[in-house]
């Protein structure tokens, strides 16, 4: 399957345009940015996902669960990402695309009434004409429509009935949601073949169907169509000015760099854009402001959980089939549950209230299949303990512990939990929680916020809704006095909010950061795009209104750059590469350098110890596939890495253009091979040098393996090529435990399953060691 990322030794030193993160604003602004000419290198934090990589089991999705806290951090990008908190939570998602990937794609606008607020800074307030555009391009690219009830083979769902027959009893209006999902098959507008969606209901934990329209089926596969680069794996720190330019500083997930504690890579660009979302964006800025960066000190103000409650009606008295299918679409034994339909179809409108902010809206749902098991056991158990029964008798309880007995014993596609309808009403909160550092680790602080009266209606809400249905009304298990009102929310906003200068708010109606605490001025080049720029709660799904902002401040920002951009969409079959198996492993070499003595290397390395002039190097290398890296007399590899060297810089300086040969004959030599290392180093200020390495593997007198493959005659030029002056030179060696350590990071990379891994693996280990023997014991054979 062809993938939009490539991989992070492809990274060059330097760009016009370097956005961090894959969410709504970033991929937005890649897209964009590219198609106005400039260079853009986009970097992810999450794990590239396409259509059938997705998790369809409990045990599958428990491996890309990852769990923050305010005084815990996990090391990991697992694509199901949680921070839980004392007064609330957030569920986002990591990934190519973001939360994109495990939203359930609702696309509408908020009442006008909320862009009146002064909180909204005065160019978009008093001219929605230029939202309203940025609107219209969202939607041109996202392509939003609604679920299609009874054309085309699409049946009404049941919980879509479910939910029409809660609105009559409440009085309130229903209608179908716009819903960025494909209801038909073929090649989109940018290029990607897609499918017709299925009703598997599986939509938050990721479409295996090619049917939902994330970001990986437009924005990102129209950046890469207009070459812009993307790179997955990347954990940003912070950022810092240099001069004209920004430098962005980073580590790479699951290259084992930790392990030599190495120090962060560094990429430059004169524009960045932060996009890593309301909690990602806001920290990176957090951690810059440590470095020296001049922030407003209103960052991390502002923060809402865009007044989101969860619920459940549970065992109501008609089937409501909310229980997501994944691998059983298409077992016989299952034919008979209905159609479970994208996660998001119905939308009671409770918005138009003569107070804004009592306005709500209120959505059903579905849960995906890997949690079936888990949400049938705990409904079952919180329908006794939390639950209200909102219909009596004792023939109606009768009815309910049998049904309740059919899902204890048959599974969630039977009984209790299938006639369980799922709410999210999203509503209007004070948004003024508080996002900090704490222990060096994000924090969320809002003493409170579970008890505002908006919560207590929205669930009231819920229950009337339930009431309709005949079920048991259920609310959010945290959301009680023990737990303080504790709530969860699917999304969050703010941190740092646009405003009309740094005294109010962290950067300006086009998302360009304020310098320091007062004033209007901007940091040249810096913007943050998504949703930590929105000034306050939406009271609907903000993931359109988001969008918006970015197309507008995209469109802005490139004007300002005295760049044009074009919008149409030619004919074409998007780009992509077809990843293949390949291995991976880090290695870290120390030892002296001289830039005094440039012919002899054992001098320089004598007088580079005097000196104290060390040189150290931590490389990640990635071989070409791993038949072509056997077969290919190159036997070429990848690297990209940092370098420690004070003789050269002050900083640790970051490779790029990397090329590793294994094992190449010496043609001066025939019994000679080497192993070779050809690199650039980049520096924080700019500066370059040209690296070449290589060492001497020869049957010569005396046993020296070791010694070979483990010692490193380097030359260090001046520029980025070896026409350049030479700058120095030196040895590097390997210490046995830095080798130990370097063992244990061998990986194959783009592998299927464990077989394919170990098989690349052994192929790997079986040419390293076939060339030990032919060199060192030829005679003996």
């Amino acid at each position: 399957m062809k993938r939009l990322s490539k991989p992070f030794t492809q990274l060059q030193p330097e760009y016009d345009v370097i956005v961090i993160g894959s969410g709504y604003g970033g991929s937005i602004a890649a897209s964009r940015f590219a198609r106005a000419g400039l260079k853009v290198a986009l970097l992810e934090r999450g794990k590239e996902f396409q259509p059938g990589d997705y998790p369809d089991t409990l045990a599958e999705a428990e491996k890309e669960m990852q769990i923050n806290a305010d005084q815990h951090e996990a090391r990991k990008n697992g694509l199901y990402d949680f921070h839980f908190s004392e007064n609330i939570s957030v569920f986002k998602g990591c990934g190519l695309g973001g939360t994109s990937l495990v939203n359930a794609n609702v696309s509408i606008r908020p009442e006008e009434r909320v862009f009146e607020d002064a909180a909204w800074p005065a160019a978009i307030r008093n001219n929605m004409q230029s939202l309203n555009e940025g609107y219209d391009r969202a939607r041109e690219m996202l392509r939003p429509s609604p679920y299609p009830e009874n054309q085309h083979g699409y049946p009404e769902l049941a919980k879509t009935k479910a939910m029409r027959t809660a609105a009559s009893h409440m009085q309130q209006p229903f209608h179908l949601a716009d819903i960025n999902v494909s209801f038909e098959s073929g090649i989109n507008h940018v290029g990607v073949e897609q499918q017709q969606c299925i009703n598997c209901g599986d939509c938050v934990t990721g479409c295996n169907h090619s049917a939902k329209n994330t970001l990986i089926m437009n924005y990102l596969p129209d950046a890469v169509n207009h070459s812009a680069e993307i790179f997955c794996n990347i954990d940003v720190e912070h950022v810092a000015r240099m001069a004209d330019h920004w430098v962005v500083y980073y580590d790479v997930f699951n290259s084992e760099r930790d392990k030599f504690k190495a120090p962060l890579l560094i990429v430059r660009a004169a524009n960045v854009v932060i996009a890593g979302g309301a909690l990602g964006s806001t920290e990176i800025l957090m951690r810059s402001r440590l470095k020296g960066l001049e922030v407003s000190d209103t960052l991390g103000n502002r923060f809402t959980g865009n007044g989101d409650v969860l619920g459940f009606a549970y065992n109501c008295n008609e089937k409501i089939d909310g229980i997501g299918l994944g691998k059983l679409c298409n077992e016989a034994q299952y034919q008979p549950i209905g159609p479970v339909g994208p996660c998001i179809t119905g939308i009671i409108d409770m918005r138009n209230q003569p107070r804004l902010e009592d306005g709500m809206t209120f959505e059903e749902g579905s849960i995906p299949a890997p949690m079936a098991a888990v949400i049938n056991m705990s409904m079952l158990s919180l329908a006794g303990t939390v639950g209200v029964d909102t219909d009596g008798g004792f023939s109606d309880w009768l009815s309910e512990c049998k049904e309740e007995a059919s899902s204890l014993i048959q599974g969630p596609y039977c009984g209790a939990t299938n006639k369980m309808q799922t709410f999210l009403i999203m509503s209007h909160d004070d948004g003024q929680g508080h996002l900090s550092l704490k222990n060096n680790r994000l924090n969320i602080e809002w003493p409170g916020v579970g008890e505002q009266p908006i919560f207590k209606t929205a669930n009231d809400a819920m229950y009337q809704a339930t009431t309709a249905l005949g079920g048991t009304s259920v609310k959010n298990f945290t959301w009680n006095k023990m737990m303080r009102h504790g709530l969860v929310t699917v999304h969050p906003l703010g941190g740092c909010c646009m405003a009309e200068d740094a005294a109010q708010g962290v950067t300006d109606h086009m998302g360009n950061v304020f310098k320091g605490n007062a004033g209007t001025e901007t940091h040249p080049g810096l913007y943050v795009l998504d949703g930590s720029i929105i000034p306050r709660p939406l009271g609907t799904n903000p993931l359109l209104t988001i969008s918006a902002l970015a197309e507008r401040a995209c469109k802005l920002i490139i004007a300002r750059l005295g760049k044009t951009i074009a919008y149409d969409f030619p004919a074409v079959i998007s780009k992509g590469t077809e990843p293949a198996v390949s291995v991976q492993f880090t290695e870290t070499m120390r030892g002296f350098f001289s830039k005094t003595e440039k012919r002899d290397f054992a001098k320089a390395y004598e007088l580079g110890q005097k000196e104290c002039s060390p040189f150290m190097f931590t490389l990640t290398i990635q071989s070409e596939d791993i038949d072509t890296f056997c077969s290919d007399p190159a036997h070429r590899g990848y690297m990209a890495g940092t370098v420690i060297a004070p003789g050269l810089s002050a900083q640790p300086l970051t490779v790029s253009n990397g090329l590793f040969n294994l094992f190449v004959i010496d043609e001066a030599e025939p019994d000679l091979k080497k192993m070779k290392y050809q690199m650039q180093l980049n520096s924080y200020d700019g500066k370059a040098y040209f690296f070449y390495g290589y060492k001497s593997v020869e049957n010569d007198a005396g046993f020296d393996l070791w010694k070979d493959t483990t010692v490193l005659y380097i030359t260090v030029y001046e520029g980025k090529d070896a026409s350049g002056e030479i700058a120095g030179r030196g040895i590097l060696k390997i210490i046995p435990m830095d080798f130990a350590t370097q063992m244990a990071t061998v990986k194959a990379l783009n592998a299927a399953n464990t077989f394919e891994s170990l098989t690349a693996i052994k192929i790997f280990s079986q040419f390293f060691g076939s060339n030990v023997v032919s060199t060192y014991f030829r005679k003996f054979f």
